[in-house]
């Protein structure tokens, strides 16, 4: 590997175009790319790979910055870093993208062609997402891309299905599923948001067999037709002895069974409650316990089936309010209340779902709980109350997860049934993968010898896929020695969001496969906020007012790099435009900074000098600021906490280092008295802050690197340079101490020309400073000319007091200084 390297910076830094060199440059000369040969330990990461679903938004560029920062950092750390990127494009997100840019749903375009739709969709979608990771210097090794709908990654699913299949891990049954009637799909319960809406109690006249009223109060008349039992607490004294009464329903008039239960609520409504089938989880369970009939009112498309009579064919909306019309017409309304309620929508559409009876296919994960709340509990959560949020999901499950979605567009079921028998017939494991649909299976039914079969129409979760992405990219099973190197990866980035979904699924599917845990670490990045700061921007709804692209053309991928930077892991992040062009002027003041120091460093080697140059105070301070800043920023990012390492960097270059030291020691450097040292210092302190601000901002940090210190440093690209280790010998904290001191001082003569309207630059004819203290006097007497320098004092006396009336500057408890000025 070798970059050119330039020698010189020009006056001014033109991001734009440097950052497409730069790109240019590492693509060719192979900077990110993982070394199959190397012996350095491996840091692998399970990059998220983005749902085709829409365009790209600012959200994204945060939280995949993320995850860049930390192969940035490993990789400068000797780590042979596997960093590869997927493309989710095999379930209902790209489906939903298609059926939104066609107009029409799936069933009116056709199995056939809205499958090549799709796919159509999808390659485009994914060279626009490539497009914007590559500008954002996102250090992927573009060699190692998958999408979830290739042929490994359909393989790859199934074989997990008949792996789980075989261990009877997935079993089909018909039952009560989670359904949206927009998307015609059943969910998983991970798939589900809850939203807060209004909602009307109505209290409805049920009839007792002696003909009294029984008022049961409800927020869904329209499941009136699926009435099949009302349910009482044993010990609501209000309804004692009516147990096994017949009740007669309103409007529909069919007969039910009044039931004591001890899950019903004697504090809700009127203590008296319908169970319909479905309603809600609860009808469900009472459904089961009391072996109820089931009258299906609400069709896959959210209308009204024929149970609902004249009100067939209505959707829920329509129907529930025709249907309150003919009770209040009928006397059989009591009375309404407005209300809120919580309901379960499905977070792709934000549709209240419905449960519906069908054939589903599920993975058992109730029956093992305990072994995901264990294996959880292994991995290294950052932030740590991360690891909280998925006990609490798994804690709170309620549903096996469902995997069967009734879409076109997917990973089909390797499956077929027998006609005959209605035996499953899986595929072997040399077919995978395999489209049932497209060919029989081979020979004859295994049960009964049956030479007919159907195959199964569904398509499996994007989940269940997405949950073998360590083994997807890993080409587990088709590239054994890759396999071992990278598995288990190192690390998961993700979004808090999925942590119920992804995180959860993928421990699920590694538990159950391999008996491990997929990843060491799970990085687990909050959302980007719209400016406002309470929505989370979504690909599906439009991605926010401004694009990513067009951010980083209007400030620099660096900039927009700095603000992803400027929060912490787990935090959610509003688009804040004036951050981003905080980033732009770090960029600009880095530049001049290394500019500035170009004249006095690029013939400057310090292997040619002496290996311990003379140091003045000044240089002695930033020196041990510099090892300290090293190592404290090193555990910051071992922590993952790259934010405050930012903000710890950020202190040092524009006080420490840009503000201050560059202003005591320009006098040195000009009148190259006493420039060894300056230039030892100063070379250290500018070489160890570009490292360590290169994961955070890659590009102009290589090309500064670049022109003034690859040839020295002995790597052609920073990103392949060594992390900065300091030196023992810088350590030393009585010269952190008199640097502060030395602080002090400046800012205190800063103060007085801004009280006096002097501009900084102006010379000050006379600094005196006093302390009883004679080896603090002679420290000061030695940075004598960096005070000058950064003082602007012609003159400088230091003694054991004060010609006139003074400042105190106190140093510690024990030692001061005395100040005064006059021009």
């Amino acid at each position: 590997m070798s970059l050119e390297v330039i020698v010189s910076l020009p006056k001014r830094y033109n991001p734009f175009t440097a950052e497409q060199q730069l790109l240019a440059e590492w693509q060719e000369t192979a900077v990110y790319h993982f070394d199959r040969e190397s012996d350095a330990p491996v840091y692998s990461i399970d990059t998220p790979p983005p749902t085709v679903s829409g365009h790209l938004h600012l959200g994204h560029v945060f939280s995949y910055s993320h995850a860049d920062f930390m192969a940035r950092f490993w990789r400068m750390n000797g780590h042979n870093v596997f960093y590869p990127m997927g493309f989710d494009d095999n379930g209902l997100p790209t489906g939903r993208l298609v059926e939104r840019r066609l107009g029409k749903k799936a069933q009116e375009i056709g199995r056939e062609a809205f499958i090549k739709e799709c796919l159509v969709v999808s390659e485009e979608a994914e060279v626009a997402y490539r497009d914007l990771w590559t500008r954002l210097g996102l250090s992927i090794d573009w060699r190692y891309t998958y999408r979830t709908i290739d042929d490994h990654a359909r393989r790859v699913a199934q074989l997990s299905f008949l792996d789980l299949w075989e261990k009877d891990l997935a079993y089909r049954q018909q039952a009560p599923a989670i359904w949206c009637p927009e998307c015609q799909t059943s969910l998983a319960q991970a798939d589900l948001d809850d939203l807060e809406r209004g909602t009307t109690f109505h209290t409805l006249a049920f009839a007792l067999p002696d003909g009294q009223v029984l008022p049961i109060a409800t927020t869904r008349p329209e499941l009136l037709p699926a009435c099949v039992a009302v349910i009482v607490h044993p010990a609501d004294g209000r309804y004692r002895g009516l147990a096994g009464a017949q009740v007669t329903v309103p409007l529909f008039g069919q007969t039910v069974p009044l039931i004591a239960d001890p899950a019903a609520d004697p504090q809700k409504g009127t203590g008296a409650v319908m169970c319909c089938t479905y309603g809600d989880t609860t009808d469900i369970a009472w459904w089961r316990a009391h072996d109820l009939p089931l009258v299906e009112v609400i069709a896959r498309d959210g209308r009204l089936t024929d149970a609902a009579g004249g009100f067939a064919g209505l959707g829920v909306t329509e129907g529930r309010a025709g249907i309150v019309a003919a009770l209040e017409a009928a006397g059989l309304l009591l009375r309404s209340r407005p209300d809120t309620q919580s309901v379960p929508v499905h977070e792709r559409c934000d549709t209240p779902i419905e449960y519906v009876h069908t054939w589903q296919w599920f993975i058992r994960i109730l029956d093992h709980k305990e072994a995901f709340l264990a294996a959880g509990e292994e991995v290294a959560w950052n932030p740590p109350h991360m690891g909280a949020r998925y006990r609490q999901w798994v804690e709170n499950l309620g549903w096996d997860w469902g995997i069967s979605r009734q879409r076109y567009f997917g990973v089909p079921f390797p499956v077929w049934y027998c006609d005959a028998c209605d035996a499953v017939v899986t595929a072997a494991q040399d077919l995978l993968p395999v489209d049932p649909s497209a060919l029989p299976p081979p020979g004859l039914c295994p049960s009964c010898g049956g030479s007919s079969f159907t195959a199964d129409p569904d398509v499996m979760d994007t989940w269940a896929t997405s949950s073998m992405s360590p083994q997807i990219v890993g080409r587990w099973q088709k590239d054994d020695d890759l396999y071992e190197m990278v598995f288990p990866f190192t690390c998961r980035p993700q979004a808090h969001e999925i942590i119920r979904t992804w995180a959860f699924y993928t421990i699920v599917k590694s538990t159950y496969h391999f008996q491990a845990l997929p990843w060491r670490d799970a990085m687990i990045s909050g959302w980007g906020l719209a400016p406002e700061g309470t929505t989370k921007l979504s690909k599906s709804r439009g991605g926010g007012p401004v694009g990513p692209g067009e951010m980083i053309e209007r400030y620099s991928a660096d900039a927009v790099r700095y603000w992803a930077a400027s929060t912490a892991l787990g935090k959610d992040a509003v688009i804040d435009e004036q951050r981003i062009q905080a980033g732009a002027k770090w960029v600009t003041k880095l530049w001049n900074v290394s500019r500035f120091s170009q004249r006095f460093l690029q013939d400057y080697d310090p292997a040619s000098q002496p290996a311990r140059p003379e140091l003045s105070p000044a240089d002695r301070w930033i020196l041990a600021r510099t090892q300290a800043l090293i190592t404290r920023c090193t555990a910051l990012w071992q922590q993952y906490d790259y934010a405050s390492a930012r903000s710890e960097l950020e202190v040092y270059f524009w006080r420490d280092l840009a503000d201050n030291y560059l202003e005591m020691v320009k006098k040195r450097l000009y009148d190259d008295h006493g420039a060894g040292g300056a230039q030892f210092a100063l070379y250290q302190a500018l070489l160890s802050t570009l490292k360590l601000l290169a994961p955070i901002m890659p590009f102009v940090t290589e090309r500064i690197y670049q022109g003034l210190f690859a040839e020295k440093d002995g790597a052609a690209s920073i990103h392949r340079a060594r992390w900065p280790q300091g030196h023992s010998q810088w350590e030393d904290k009585d010269s952190l101490r008199f640097g502060e001191l030395l602080l002090d001082i400046a800012t205190a003569v800063r103060r007085y020309k801004s009280e006096t309207a002097l501009s900084l630059g102006t010379e000050l004819g006379r600094l005196e400073l006093a302390t009883a203290d004679p080896a603090l006097a002679a420290l000061l007497q030695a940075a004598h000319l960096d005070l000058a320098s950064v003082t602007r004092a012609k003159q400088i006396k230091i003694g054991s007091s004060l010609s006139g009336s003074g400042q105190p500057l106190v140093l510690d408890g024990n030692h001061s200084v005395e100040l005064a000025i006059s021009q």
